[in-house]
């Protein structure tokens, strides 16, 4: 006979599996923002112009109205690279939860996982598309192929570190 669920005696929630979802996603968050950061510190020191990248983006996020004539002109700001490295750290953090919680679902509903695969392919189409409309002048003086790289690198390692902690993931059309 099944015990009645009261206010004393909750149904049983696994606790680590929660816990096991943040973690992972978060790992994967943080594996992913190192990929990009590291990427772009070789792109900008190749062009000898170190921590220029985060201080476009800080600029543009955080500059409060002060934007250069030329980001050509732009001298690296640390305020501005922590301020974005921050916010950076933090949205791929959030989107590797995310992602760990949709695999957490494809491991219970296989028949899920292509449709979670080809939402992550439209979403970062969209990424892509929205920052060509939206962010016109940054992307002009960072190259969008080197945003593409970087999104495509972190993309291969957030999906490489999940690859590792689930092998049996199976994902049916």
């Amino acid at each position: 006979m099944a015990t009645p669920t009261t206010a004393s005696n909750p149904p049983h929630v696994s606790p680590t599996v929660d816990t096991r979802v943040y973690q992972e996603g978060f790992v994967a968050g943080i594996l992913g923002a190192l990929t990009v950061a590291l990427w772009f510190l070789i792109v900008d020191a190749l062009h000898g112009r170190p921590f220029y990248t985060p201080t476009v983006l800080g600029t543009a996020l955080f500059g409060r109205g002060v934007w250069p004539a030329t980001l050509e002109t732009l001298r690296p700001s640390f305020e501005m690279v922590a301020m974005f490295t921050w916010v950076h750290v933090l949205a791929f953090a959030g989107v590797g939860v995310l992602v760990a919680y949709l695999i957490a679902v494809a491991e219970r509903h296989p028949n899920l996982g292509f449709g979670i695969m080809l939402l992550f392919v439209i979403l970062e189409a969209g990424f892509t598309v929205a920052a060509m409309i939206v962010a016109e002048p940054v992307l002009r003086a960072l190259t969008w192929p080197a945003i593409l790289v970087a999104n495509l690198l972190a993309a291969g390692v957030i999906a490489s570190y999940f690859w590792l902690r689930h092998p049996r993931l199976q994902m049916q059309p």
